[in-house]
């Protein structure tokens, strides 16, 4: 069966997306979990990335202060209605709707250094690439045209963003409105630099950063 070139770049935006969220799905469906669980979808997600993406995917960052310090303020942003009011146990942050922000970590493994790397590793890593491969460098510019190789990286397109921006606020769950917080910032972002891997920066300091915090105070909430 010959793939075309649509197809083709299609799937290099989609195809570790997909791949982490359907482990992530068959995980919770079996009742398997644990470290080899999540070292297996993070085998199959980069397994994906090498064999779809490695042509598409982009890691060099023009504006890296700004793009480390624009991951850092979404951090920030992240865990301060927490820190500073704790609300995540009420409505509307916690419902049937949004779940709860209840960590799925079992206890043994916060105690389980290669576990613990592993998982902060997998955060700031591939989640990242798999995440702004799909939702800025796809979504936003496919909610533009169908057919995204004729709109560049960062173009700007009013529903594309609030689109892009609301459904990556439903993926974090609980966590909701600072995903909203977030993707807009991602967003933006990406209008501002034009570049796949400042996003990539971007996302992974705030990621990296989380899972320090989640680690060091014990917060596990986070990791869901």
């Amino acid at each position: 069966m010959i793939v075309s070139r649509q197809s083709r770049t299609t799937l290099a935006y989609i195809a570790p997306f997909c791949v982490y969220v359907a482990s992530m799905g068959l995980e919770r469906l079996s009742g398997i979990g644990g470290g080899w669980a999540y070292a297996l979808r993070c085998s199959l997600t980069l397994a994906a990335i090498l064999i779809f993406s490695r042509r598409t995917v982009s890691l060099t960052a023009r504006n890296p202060i700004s793009s480390a310090a624009a991951g850092l303020l979404v951090f920030i942003l992240w865990v301060a209605p927490d820190q500073l009011w704790n609300i995540r146990h009420h409505w509307p942050f916690e419902s049937a709707f949004t779940g709860a922000a209840v960590s799925s970590i079992p206890i043994d493994l916060r105690r389980n250094a290669a576990f613990l790397i592993l998982r902060a590793g997998g955060s700031a890593l591939l989640v990242p690439i798999i995440e702004e491969l799909f939702w800025r460098a796809w979504l936003m510019r496919w909610l533009i045209s169908g057919h995204i190789e004729s709109v560049p990286l960062g173009t700007y397109g009013r529903l594309a963003f609030w689109v892009t921006a609301a459904l990556f606020a439903a993926e974090h769950g609980p966590y909701w409105e600072v995903g909203l917080v977030a993707g807009i910032v991602y967003n933006w972002w990406m209008i501002r630099t034009r570049s796949l891997g400042d996003c990539i920066l971007a996302h992974a300091v705030t990621n990296l950063a989380l899972g320090l915090f989640v680690i060091g105070s014990g917060q596990w909430q986070y990791w869901l």
